[in-house]
């Protein structure tokens, strides 16, 4: 794969960037052997359905967030993604149970020099706040994604959500407990899933 003016997610990236996807790929297949970072099946496509995955959620981000969260960020996806692309390097923390997954990605951070905090808590278990930007990858249902949403988010704070077939079954769900402003983006790697972009996040009274 040629590195000249390559797309990732919709970005046009360096060649120096696109080496350290590079790096980051094999460093995820690397450790997948021994823990279970992504799902083995998926290693031969994994560009596709890992990084370009993860990049473009990094391009539907606002352009002047400063700082970012990642909730149960398990293999690092999209958080070490997004920290390679973004040239500013503003801070990215990662929140993950699994002592294991952590130690990968404090390899990650170290290896590939990325500006990360790890947290090694359960989600509802720390009390961290105030992020412009939050991101949860396969992690739950879209109600209780906004549970997180409005513990961890600035009130004009933005979570980046990406959905499977079902999204909408999911937004109908969310929307009778939650009112917020919903947008949706076509995936770049799955037609039938989009990316929720969630802001002004509030639980309805009842």
């Amino acid at each position: 794969m040629s590195s000249e003016n390559i797309l990732v997610g919709g970005k046009s990236v360096s060649r120096e960037t696109f080496q350290r996807l590079e790096q980051l790929s094999a460093l995820i297949t690397k450790w997948t052997k021994s823990i279970n970072l992504i799902s083995p099946s998926s290693i031969p496509e994994i560009w596709e359905r890992h990084i370009v995955d993860s990049a473009q959620i990094y391009q539907i981000a606002r352009s002047d967030w400063k700082n970012w969260v990642d909730l149960g960020s398990g293999g690092g996806l999209p958080a070490l993604v997004v920290a390679v692309l973004d040239q500013e390097r503003r801070p990215i923390t990662l929140v993950e149970s699994d002592q294991r997954k952590c130690l990968f990605l404090n390899t990650a951070k170290r290896e590939l020099d990325l500006n990360l905090v790890v947290v090694n808590k359960r989600i509802e278990k720390t009390d961290l706040s105030n992020f412009d930007v939050m991101s949860a990858r396969a992690l739950a249902a879209l109600p209780e994604l906004l549970t997180y949403a409005v513990k961890y988010l600035k009130p004009e704070g933005q979570a980046i959500l990406p959905k499977g077939a079902r999204f909408q079954q999911d937004l109908d769900q969310a929307s009778q407990g939650w009112q917020f402003d919903v947008m949706t983006h076509a995936s770049l790697t799955s037609p039938e899933s989009r990316i929720l972009e969630v802001s002004r996040i509030y639980r309805r009274e009842s």
